[in-house]
Parts: C-alpha cells; structure tokens; sequence
C-alpha cells in the first residue's frame, strides 16, 4: 500500500532502515513494523507482514526518540519566549520524544499543582513527553523544602533549583537524603556563588582582554566537589548539569570510581565551542555556565566517550531578541539547542573520531533514560513507538528558519552541520516531517 506523510496509519512498516540499537548502529538494512502505537516487530531484512502501508527510508538511521534531560521551557510566565507546545515543537524537529523541564517559571514548578499543569500543558501538545522536575526549595530561594513526596504523586521525576544554585549545604543534604527514600534523583547546577560572583564569561584571556567579569573553573569544581561528597554521606543520587570543566570531569571521574550514585551530562555547546566566540561580544555566546577553553573541550568530549559523563542534554534556553539585544554583561545567559543537538554532535564527536554514530545516539537515547530513570531511549519490540529517523551525512546550514521554538538564540547561526532529522514519531504518530 501507497505511504502518505499526511495520514499515518495505526498500523504501517518502516522499511529500508539502518537501526540503531544499544549503543550499536546496524549496517544492514533492516524493517520497523508498528501497530497501534508499540513496535510490533523489528528485524534485519525486509518486513515480515505484507500489505501493509510502508515507507521506504532509503537507507536513513532508525533510532529511538531521543531524550534531553535539562530544557526550560519557560511556561508559565514568560510565554513570550517559549511555551510547552512551541518547545515540544521545537523537540519534535530536533528528534527529540521526551524533556525534563526545569522548574524556573514563574510562579516556580515547587507544588503538586504546578507540576500537573506543565504534564497537562505538554499532553495537550502531542508533540513530546515533558517530564517535570520538581523545585528543591519553595520559591526556588534555597531556604525551605518542597513537598517532594506530593509532586512525585503528580508526576515530577527529578529536584533541583535550576540555575540557582543551591548554596545551603545542609539544603542540599536533606534533599538528597529524603530524594533517596523516594527514589529519585537531585539535579545540581554546580555554582558556588562566593567564587564565581557577578562573572558573565568564562574567566580567562578572553575576559580580560574584553573587560568582561570573568567565571572562574574554581567556582564549578568547588560546588561539585561538595555536591558529590554530600551525595557519598547520604547515598543520595546526585546528578550534574551542564558540566563544563576538566576538574569537574576528574572530580566525577574519581566519584564514579569509588561507588558513588552521580551521574552527569554535559551540552553540545560545551564540547564544540570556546570562549573566543565572545570576543565579539555576540550575546548568543553567553552561557552559564560559560564556553570554556580548549583542554575543557577536550576533556568533556572524551568523558562522553568512556561514559564519566553519561548524556547530551541541550540545557535549552530560549530569550527574546530583544533580551538578547542587551550589551554583554547585561543580557541573559542561555541559548536554544533542541533542533541542533545531533548535527553538532556528529560534526564535533563523530566526524572527528572522539565517538562512533552507535555511541552518540546512546548518549542522546537510552543513557541520559538510565540516568534520570525515564521510559523510553530503546527500540525493542513491545515498546512505544517511539523512534527518530535521520541522514547522519546531510550537511545544512543553520538558519533562523531552521528553528522552530518561539526564540531564536542559537550559538550556531551561519555554522554547517552534519546531521538532521527527517522524521521524529512519539507512539507511531508523526510529529515532525522535513524533506531534504
């Protein structure tokens, strides 16, 4: 039967694919049946039913649905840069079936409440799984708990402030100690504050040389260095965001070797560009935390590849142009990365031999899955339908066209990849479609 984009049936094959499973891309072509929204049956070869609607991939990758474990979504409160269903639009382009959304709107996600609505806002979507992390502290002011047990009732999968970092070490004790008794974990944005200060860039040449406030590594590796051990004497688990230097790779590194529960990610902008994208003083560059140097590249791609650092997540961060029209030291930090996250993952780690394909996908599928506890990230038969196609070889150039969230600040604008999905679908059903 004839295959149309435009209506998807409940049940149809995906033929003349390269699957990509467990960490391994497959390399001969291979079929994905799909019924009633699960996997049917998978193999090598050529469909095992007949008379189905089919399509015929011409040889793209079949991987499952990708999963990002940091993106802000902004609602409620600041709509005006991203609401759930734009982001969600923005995931499913990026070929993305499954976020963890911070809790930094306004009001804050810290009550049972809130965390329903952004699992009610994402479900009238359609376009992606929004998991909720849940505020450690009312407010997000760092002083008093949540009810962690009454927003894990309503769905929340994970704590954490967000991007204010926790700075009340006994704060961050109970937390992991009572997130440990409900079997989940703690996201830490590791900043301690008395270092960093009013710093708006990585602290280095290139701040000096702009006379920009600059962010020193000391103020990361100090607050993961007190994170994890506050993790060891608990037996909380403790996950990292946004790593970005090579002492905090070590410092998780040697965690991980002696049995504490810590898990990491790291962003596609953090192991693909420097601090030198600054010297322009272009807004789009700014992070928190910051691009660092080229040793701390290195070091975070290479903790990717032998798994000290367990995930990609983009940490998606939409503004407005004109929050970002602000001189440097007075615009807000963050960039978007949702739709780019696999082009610069293949352009940085695999072309460049730091990682093969089946290991990239791992890191954007079934591990940051294992490592916040999540469903999905596997394609088995039984399981959701849900799976991302792509051309691990297409080159395209960023525009601000090929964004499809509300904001457009992108550190890759003009920059070419390699990479880019084709189709994005969540339970059998299409969410994204885009010829190339």
């Amino acid at each position: 039967m004839e295959w149309s984009w435009q209506r998807i049936p409940a049940e149809y094959v995906v033929k003349n694919v390269r699957l990509c499973r467990n960490g391994k891309l497959g390399k001969r072509k291979s079929f994905l049946h799909v019924r009633k929204g699960n996997i049917e049956s998978l193999g090598v070869g050529e469909p095992t039913v007949e008379g189905l609607p089919a399509l015929d991939a011409g040889g793209l990758v079949c991987a499952p649905g990708f999963i990002d474990t940091h993106v802000q979504f902004r609602e409620p409160g600041e709509e005006e840069k991203e609401t759930i269903a734009t982001g969600c639009r923005a995931a499913a382009a990026g070929g993305f079936t499954g976020v963890v959304t911070m809790p930094n709107t306004t009001p804050a996600i810290d009550n049972a409440g809130m965390v329903r609505y952004v699992i009610d806002r994402a479900r009238e979507s359609g376009l992606c799984y929004v998991y909720a992390a849940g505020a450690i502290s009312h407010e997000r002011k760092g002083e008093a708990m949540c009810e962690y047990a009454d927003m894990i009732s309503a769905g929340a999968v994970a704590f954490t402030d967000a991007d204010a970092p926790v700075d009340s070490g006994g704060l961050m004790s109970n937390a992991l100690k009572y997130t440990r008794v409900l079997g989940v974990p703690v996201l830490t944005h590791a900043e301690d504050r008395t270092i960093v200060g009013r710093g708006v860039m990585h602290g280095g040449y290139w701040s000096a040389r702009l006379g920009l406030a600059g962010m020193a590594r000391a103020g990361e590796d100090a607050a993961v260095f007190r994170d994890i051990e506050l993790a060891r004497s608990t037996g909380g688990h403790l996950h990292v965001c946004h790593v970005s230097t090579k002492g905090a790779v070590e410092i998780i590194r040697r965690a991980k070797a002696e049995g504490v529960h810590v898990t990491a990610e790291a962003t596609p902008h953090h192991f693909s560009l420097d601090h030198s994208k600054c010297r322009d003083f272009g807004t789009n560059f700014k992070t928190n935390p910051p691009l660092r140097e080229q040793d701390d590249i290195n070091a975070i791609a290479e903790a990717l590849a032998d798994g000290t650092i367990d995930c990609i997540a983009t940490n998606h961060s939409p503004h407005t142009d004109t929050d970002k029209e602000h001189q440097f030291d007075q615009a807000p930090f963050g960039v978007v990365g949702l739709e780019t996250a696999l082009g610069v993952g293949i352009t940085h780690l695999v072309k460049s031999g730091v990682m093969d394909l089946g290991q990239l996908i791992a890191c954007m599928t079934s591990q940051p899955a294992r490592a916040l506890n999540l469903p999905g990230g596997t394609l088995e038969e039984g399981v959701k339908a849900d799976f991302t196609l792509f051309d691990p070889d297409h080159e395209w150039t960023v525009t601000t066209d090929s964004l499809q969230g509300r904001s457009r600040n992108s550190s890759y604008i003009g920059e070419k990849l390699t990479g880019k999905v084709v189709a994005t679908f969540m339970r059998g059903r299409l969410t994204w479609h885009q010829e190339l």
